[in-house]
């Protein structure tokens, strides 16, 4: 059984269950998978308020959607993802309390193969031209606050202070991320997979490529579509692999043989043989709704 620690690290999953109309949208799903104007007509409320609610515990892998084909066209089906979970009051153990934190530009890649679309932006100016991989290598990549790419993977080094005698026993990775779809495409799955040296800790599937609204740090000089991601964050630890919180791989942090004088490759991808292949954006300080990098956090 999955379990999920009562904390305020996972308050999104948590808030989940603070409203009554979450909690009845979880009691009809039980019954059979709906979509959104069903459960609109059901409720009595806008599909554009359901659209919000399924939206948020989707993200919080309560429920998952799909589009198929209705009678009027592409629809949202949506339906339960968790049969049950356990929500766990006490700790199983004490945080560790040394820990030391790293942030690490989105264009400080170490190694990439991406295909279109693609391209990199600084917080003054595209990099290179756009839908060509080959500017990836350009050595102006490192100034990069902006990354996306269609298909493919790019992989980061990241620092590893260990001292001999010190163990790693919680590894926590926090980033700005969305789809990459030609322009923005809101609605426009893609599993992304997440990789530490070279062991897969989990896949998550970004709901879309979001251009609606612009970001509240991207500069005013950028119109090209996508706006804003969503931040995530990744945790190995002892028991298992979270994203926000939500259990998503039986890989502990034992299985990346981190330890004293080795590196730590983490690779972002999107596979072309992934049910959703829906590309990746990468958004770094400066860009999106948080003014940040990629930050690494180890605990030991």
């Amino acid at each position: 059984m999955q379990s999920i620690e009562v904390s305020i690290d996972n308050m999104s999953f948590l808030e989940c269950l603070s409203s009554a109309t979450r909690v009845r949208i979880i009691e009809m799903l039980n019954d059979r998978p709906m979509n959104i104007g069903e459960l609109a007509e059901a409720l009595a409320v806008s599909s554009a308020i359901i659209t919000k609610h399924i939206q948020k515990m989707e993200r919080a892998g309560i429920i998952a959607c799909e589009s198929t084909v209705g009678k009027r066209g592409m629809q949202k089906l949506c339906f339960l993802k968790l049969d049950c979970i356990h929500l766990q009051f006490r700790s199983r153990q004490a945080q560790p309390k040394k820990s030391y934190v790293a942030s690490i530009p989105v264009g400080h890649y170490t190694n990439f193969d991406v295909n279109a679309t693609c391209g990199l932006a600084s917080a003054s100016k595209m990099i290179g031209m756009v839908d060509d991989p080959r500017y990836f290598a350009d050595p102006e990549h490192v100034q990069a606050n902006l990354l996306w790419f269609g298909s493919g993977w790019v992989e980061y080094c990241l620092p590893n202070f260990l001292l001999s005698n010190q163990e790693l026993k919680r590894l926590e990775i926090s980033f700005e991320i969305c789809s990459e779809a030609p322009g923005f495409n809101e609605l426009w799955p893609s599993d992304i997979s997440f990789f530490i040296n070279g062991v897969e800790v989990g896949m998550w599937t970004s709901p879309g490529d979001f251009g609606n609204k612009r970001g509240l740090y991207t500069p005013d000089w950028w119109n090209h579509g996508t706006q804003h991601g969503l931040l995530k964050t990744i945790a190995v630890m002892e028991e298992g692999t979270y994203m926000d919180g939500v259990r998503i791989s039986d890989v502990s942090i034992h299985m990346l043989g981190i330890e004293f004088n080795k590196e730590v490759r983490l690779r972002i991808a999107s596979p072309t043989t992934a049910d959703n292949c829906g590309g990746v954006t990468l958004f770094g300080a400066g860009y999106g709704n948080y003014d940040q990098d990629i930050v690494v956090n180890m605990y030991y």
